[in-house]
């Protein structure tokens, strides 16, 4: 476990995956982070990577060929190296070669980087093409945090509240069996309490916000996601059909691509929301979360 730390918070990210596991805020004393418990759900802030969300049958198609690929792909279970450390930065690295060419068809190096400053924590990618060809991908952070924090409080003491991006339109989508379907467009997004019917359906989806807060009514602590630029968001937490109940947890996820839509041709190359990066070329994107 790689250990960073600044005067506001102490942070532990596995190797693993490159995947941030526990932040402790040392002047709250909070822990803000899913604990990873396997009765709810085993991860805590997977990268998902080539894809976001589930495919259509689990399937695409590329130049003919059909590839299998299961939901968010395989990047979130491999082992990184750490490139660089240091007392509040540590950087991994995975090097594709030809370990996943028989569901993914491409060479790719995937570097995380992840810097301390303050209460923040900065989250940065960096995915370089290493095919000779045009390279099509999604990429996705998938952050659960507490909810509650405390054992005084309840998820229903905690709201969401979405800044959209100026000048943009947003979307909701909804899920429909894993599958994308846009619900409507929005002018702007009320606060919205925590309760577990919002995730009856699965996650609910938008496009086009720059940032998120989640935060107690009570105390007023809780963590803002800053994900300018990031076309698609999904929040989630894992919900007991036959209980009618949410499990202790909501996450947050910047997304680079989004799940396939209803109606899909099952091409990656029309795939709604997927990237595409020339050969030789690097595609970088970062988002922030401010611990409250």
């Amino acid at each position: 476990m790689i250990i960073l730390e600044n005067e506001e918070l102490k942070v532990s990210i596995t190797a693993s995956g490159a995947e941030l596991r526990e932040v402790i805020g040392k002047k709250t004393g909070l822990s803000y982070m899913w604990s990873g418990d396997s009765t709810y759900w085993g991860r805590v802030s997977p990268v998902l990577f080539p894809i976001v969300g589930r495919l259509k049958k689990d399937q695409y198609k590329l130049n003919g060929k059909a590839y299998h690929l299961s939901q968010h792909g395989f990047l979130r279970d491999v082992e990184f190296s750490v490139q660089k450390q240091d007392t509040d930065y540590a950087s991994f690295v995975f090097e594709s070669s030809d370990a996943f060419l028989d569901v993914y068809p491409y060479r790719f190096q995937a570097v995380i980087h992840y810097t301390l400053n303050g209460r923040s924590i900065n989250v940065r990618w960096e995915i370089q093409n290493k095919q000779n060809e045009t390279m099509y991908f999604s990429i996705g952070a998938h952050p659960a945090f507490n909810v509650p924090l405390t054992s005084e409080e309840k998820a229903e003491d905690y709201t969401l509240n979405f800044t959209k991006a100026p000048g943009k339109r947003v979307t909701q989508y909804e899920l429909v069996e894993s599958l994308v379907k846009e619900k409507e467009s929005v002018e702007s997004i009320e606060p919205i309490s925590i309760q577990a019917s919002l995730f009856e359906n699965d996650a609910f989806i938008y496009s086009h916000i720059d940032r998120v807060s989640l935060t107690s009514n009570q105390t007023g602590h809780g963590v803002d996601v800053d994900l300018n630029g990031f076309p698609f968001v999904g929040t989630w937490s894992s919900y007991n059909q036959s209980q009618g109940t949410m499990a202790p947890f909501v996450c947050i996820e910047p997304w680079y691509g989004i799940a396939d839509t209803v109606d899909t041709t099952g091409k990656l190359d029309e795939k709604m929301g997927i990237n595409k990066l020339e050969k030789g070329g690097c595609f970088e994107a970062d988002y922030t979360i401010t611990f409250i």
